[in-house]
């Protein structure tokens, strides 16, 4: 089984990814937050995160937000020159932001645009693209139109969250259109939502034998270890120690401002400690640091709770 960390936008970062990768065991690949070309130009966080300098000793994966070719394609080998070796096209993100201008989960609204799209963008990548997508907009069974669709393209990958737009990440997933995408898709299914436990991992893995990987999200923030943990390891809280000083290190060092940087560690915390089973007095320390010294007192105590339990 293979095992991807989820391109989840504001924490999955370069950062978040050495750091991982460097304490734990690695997952297989790591799909990278989206980027929006616009222009011929990104944003200089976008430009940081993919970055190849920022992402060493990871098998990182550009994802690109568009419905549009030509900047689609214009990212793509710019990427294909820093030498990535995949692409991967995000027709899930289903934010209202994205999907007013038939980005994300909305490009999926518009089979034929995205027939065309497909057309243009299948001829001339100069990289594979995979496809991370939804059901669809409101109804799961837009998934066999959009499926056929998928079909007649070379993808690397399809990458399935089994839910459509209007669900946002609640309610039941549909395993049923899944398990369709499993017997009818031509591409490689990789499966993502709601397995964020090693023992739910574990036992889709089992049930699921031909699947070419599972991509979680939640699963690595609540346990960065994730990988080791399916495969029997124990949680260390030396390695857990060494993650977040790493962590910790590189925000004060790309960030600078103390209270961005608390911030964005209490962010990591805020999925870290239900991960640990921290107290509530714990976590409420954490959370009302505001100054570097409090933060790291706060840090120390949360080690010696998870330490104590062995």
């Amino acid at each position: 089984m293979k095992l991807f960390f989820a391109p989840m936008e504001g924490v999955a970062h370069h950062l978040f990814r050495r750091a991982q990768a460097a304490c734990f065991h690695p997952a297989d690949e790591y799909f990278m937050p989206f980027i929006c070309p616009k222009n011929h130009s990104l944003t200089h966080r976008e430009r940081a995160d993919i970055a190849p300098e920022n992402n060493p000793g990871v098998h990182a994966i550009p994802q690109i937000l568009a419905n549009d070719p030509e900047p689609f394609l214009w990212a793509t080998q710019m990427l294909a020159d820093m030498g990535y070796d995949e692409v991967n096209l995000n027709l899930g993100c289903p934010s209202s932001t994205v999907v007013r201008k038939g980005r994300g989960a909305g490009f999926l609204a518009d089979t034929e645009r995205l027939r065309t799209f497909f057309d243009e963008v299948f001829t001339k990548s100069p990289l594979p693209v995979s496809v991370k997508t939804r059901l669809g907009m409101s109804d799961p069974a837009e998934f066999e139109k959009l499926l056929s669709i998928y079909n007649h393209y070379p993808l690397k990958r399809l990458i399935i969250h089994p839910r459509v737009r209007e669900e946002q990440y609640g309610g039941q997933v549909h395993l049923e259109w899944f398990q369709y995408a499993e017997k009818e898709s031509r591409a490689p299914v990789v499966y993502n939502g709601d397995l964020f436990t090693p023992e739910k991992i574990r036992a889709f893995d089992e049930t699921h034998p031909y699947v070419s990987g599972i991509m979680c999200g939640r699963g690595f923030l609540l346990h960065p270890g994730l990988y080791g943990l399916v495969h029997g390891e124990k949680e260390s809280v030396e390695k857990l120690e060494a993650f977040h000083a790493m962590l910790y290190e590189g925000y004060r060092r790309n960030i600078g401002t103390e209270a961005f940087v608390i911030m964005k560690m209490k962010e990591v915390w805020a999925m870290l400690g239900r991960g640990q089973g921290l107290e509530k007095k714990t976590m409420k320390q954490i959370h009302k640091s505001s100054r570097y010294d409090h933060y790291e007192a706060a840090v120390k105590a949360a080690m010696e709770e998870i330490a104590s339990r062995g």
